[in-house]
């Protein structure tokens, strides 16, 4: 049996107040909560990375707000389809601190009733290819984007092909 670092045998840390008591300290947590205590809807940690659920209508603020802290490079805007559960999408935001040496993973619910949130291309331009991939693949509006249209399949192409109730074989 391998030896096993202290690390790595720590254990994950669930739940807002959970995760509030065990990181105190932590920039983009109390950033968050200065901010908007409200817009913190559930958090996590594990593997020494931080998992903060953000409200969806509160997301461009809560970018401004870990970025303020130093979390200033946007590494990734991505998208999760958990069909049929509700709010069905899930939009992933990883954003790092080459400073703090430090990494913060923010999440969003999205119904799929009005599937629609607010683009953070105001905060980092480079969100716009990832926004454009998201709505491409999955149908996620990033309202306020300044050219959402497709990216990745043709113009002409219906659907959205990584949503989970998509034909395999699309359709014909």
């Amino acid at each position: 049996m391998a030896l096993q670092s202290k690390d790595s045998m720590d254990s994950a840390v669930q739940g807002k107040d959970a995760v509030l008591a065990a990181l105190p300290e932590n920039r983009a947590l109390a950033s968050l909560l200065a901010w908007n205590a409200d817009a913190v809807l559930d958090a996590k940690y594990a593997l020494k990375e931080l998992t903060v659920t953000i409200a969806r209508d509160e997301i461009r603020g809560a970018c401004q707000a870990v970025k303020a802290a130093g979390y200033a490079f946007l590494e990734d805007v991505t998208c999760v389809d958990w069909y049929p559960s509700e709010p069905r999408f899930q939009v992933t935001y990883h954003i790092l601190s080459f400073s703090l040496k430090d990494r913060v993973r923010l999440i969003s619910p999205v119904e799929s009733i009005d599937p629609t949130i607010d683009s953070i291309t105001p905060i980092w331009p480079s969100a716009n290819f990832y926004e454009r991939e998201v709505w491409d693949l999955f149908g996620v509006r990033f309202a306020g984007h300044p050219e959402l249209r497709r990216i990745m399949m043709p113009e002409e192409w219906e659907g959205h092909p990584l949503r989970k109730d998509y034909p395999v074989e699309g359709y014909r």
